[in-house]
């Protein structure tokens, strides 16, 4: 055998290790992309609509890759029955009563079955246990809502539309107020007597703010006439007292209206005096008249004294008088002595009786 056969043979044998070798890589590498070579155990979840999932997809739990689709098969009616390896170091995270819904890598990219880990008191899932599935929207479901909002999103744009061309045309309340300048004086006059009312507001704010603080002033008349019941006792019993002396005084001012009434009608001796001057002129020379006689009468009296007729009665009744002085005098009694005349006489003037 030459030399350029050995040669050949060599190289020959390289390519072909080098081929074995990629082989093995690839076959390691695509096993541990297919979990081929982990412990795993095996779930199953029944689906309504799988919407284009195939064997070999992904199965995530909180976005990491813990296992793939192993198998599908029809179950019942109209159901899919898939049976998923899951990685046996993930089992201590999903627990019983977890569930599995349906997903998608992108909006247009490959299917996959996301778990969510269940109640964290329950215990692990087992090799064989079936998880409850959550029904996710599909593709088509969530073009059909994206069509229906577009809808929604024209609509509103034409109303807005619409809006922005009446309030360019002045229409409408909103347009009054961008294009009609008197009505934004107006509003301008509103605006400024709203804020004049709430500085007005605010001022009667701080003004009732101390007004409180005086009534809770302690000492102060505001607060003893709201907090000392014997403040407002006496306050209470002087208001009853003021209460009847108005009474009294309206009462008094009735009294004295009836009596200016009387005095002002002619019907009575009071009222006759004070109105009627006819009868104060007569009134008034009757008076005169007394006093003329009154004098005669005393004139006549002095006469009648110096009559030698009634000298002697004059005479004894003095003496008697003077008796009757001197008893009194004597026993120190200002009472009338007895035996002393009762019948009543009339003053004479005390001119000394001629002999």
């Amino acid at each position: 055998m030459g030399a350029s056969d050995n040669k050949r043979s060599v190289v020959v044998g390289i390519f072909v290790f080098l081929a074995i070798a990629i082989l093995v890589s690839a076959i390691f590498v695509l096993g541990g992309q297919q979990k081929r070579f982990t412990k795993t155990i095996r779930v199953t979840a029944v689906f309504n609509n799988v919407a284009g999932l195939k064997v070999g997809d992904n199965v995530w739990f909180s976005g990491v890759k813990i296992g793939t689709v192993k198998r599908m098969d029809l179950h019942g009616q109209s159901k899919v029955r898939v049976a998923m390896n899951i990685e046996d170091q993930a089992r201590q995270f999903i627990h019983k009563g977890a569930q599995a819904r349906l997903g998608s890598e992108s909006l247009i990219g490959s299917k996959l079955i996301e778990i969510t880990a269940g109640n964290a008191q329950a215990p692990p899932v087992e090799d064989g246990d079936q998880l409850t599935v959550v029904q996710a929207l599909s593709t088509e479901d969530l073009m059909a809502t994206l069509q229906e909002n577009n809808k929604n999103l024209v609509d509103i744009t034409n109303n807005f539309k619409a809006l922005s061309a009446n309030l360019v045309q002045g229409k409408g309340m909103a347009g009054a107020l961008l294009t009609d300048t008197t009505l934004a004086t107006d509003f301008r006059t509103i605006l400024a007597s709203l804020q004049q009312a709430s500085r007005n507001s605010v001022r009667v704010s701080k003004d009732l703010a101390r007004l409180s603080d005086k009534f809770n002033t302690e000492g102060g008349l505001a607060n003893e006439l709201l907090t000392d019941t014997v403040v407002f006792a006496n306050l209470r019993t002087s208001v009853e007292q003021l209460q009847r002396t108005s009474a009294s005084a309206a009462e008094m001012t009735a009294n004295l209206n009836e009596t200016s009434t009387k005095l002002n009608n002619q019907n009575n001796a009071v009222g006759l005096l004070l109105n009627d001057q006819q009868f104060a002129g007569q009134l008034k020379s009757t008076m005169g008249n007394l006093e003329t006689s009154s004098e005669k009468l005393d004139e006549n009296m002095e006469a009648l004294r110096h009559n030698f007729l009634f000298r002697r009665y004059f005479r004894k009744k003095a003496k008697r008088e003077g008796e009757v002085k001197q008893t009194a005098q004597y026993q120190g009694d200002t009472a009338q002595p007895i035996g002393a005349p009762t019948d009543t006489i009339l003053p004479v003037r005390t001119t000394t009786p001629k002999n």
